[in-house]
């Protein structure tokens, strides 16, 4: 699919979560593209009854009337250690598919569980969710993800986080670290390495 994006939405027993931050989204990838055809995401959703699901939507800026839905049964993948590596190039402000400039730069990752990209000497993301860091009563994240995620967004609005530039030097002083997305919501993680 050329110009593909996609939307990762979690469903429990057949519900599906915080649709309106991903119908959100949706709209403003569109709308970036000066596209004003809107369909409505719920539409397309008929998740499991049972069970917890990754509903991964597929949709493009050139076929609008398709949107494919596929629905993945989920398991959390565990993450103790995170390689830092660096990319002041990499680009992914819109959720695409093609993710092959994460998975160039997961590859690097060694033996750890995941990676921690640093763009232009700050923190942004992992590979596959946004981050936040506790420091003194207050959880973190990085004021420049690559990619502003929907239970980031979702967070910074209620204010159980905060924004800030969070450089490499900065990650000792933090005591848990939390990874954010869709999928596992606010996942905090109380023994984590960073790996330079």
């Amino acid at each position: 699919m050329k110009s593909s994006f996609i939307e990762t939405i979690k469903s429990i027993d057949g519900k599906v979560c915080h649709i309106e931050y991903h119908q959100k989204r949706y709209t403003e990838v569109l709308n970036s593209f000066g596209i004003n055809e809107i369909k409505d995401l719920n539409e397309f959703l008929k998740p499991p009854k049972y069970g917890l699901y990754r509903c991964r939507l597929v949709y493009s800026t050139t076929n609008l009337k398709n949107i494919e839905v596929t629905y993945h049964k989920y398991e959390k993948r565990k993450v103790e250690t995170l390689k830092i590596v660096y990319d002041d190039n990499i680009e992914y402000s819109q959720k695409q598919s093609d993710r092959s400039e994460f998975d160039r730069l997961y590859a690097l990752r060694d033996i750890c569980d995941d990676i921690l990209i640093v763009k232009n000497k700050l923190i942004t993301d992992t590979s596959i969710a946004n981050i936040a860091f506790y420091d003194n009563g207050v959880w973190l994240t990085p004021k420049s993800p690559l990619l502003r995620g929907t239970t980031r967004d979702r967070l910074l609005e209620t204010g159980k986080i905060v924004e800030a530039d969070i450089g490499v030097d900065d990650l000792k002083r933090f005591s848990k670290v939390a990874l954010l997305n869709a999928m596992i919501d606010f996942d905090i993680i109380t023994d984590i390495s960073f790996i330079n």
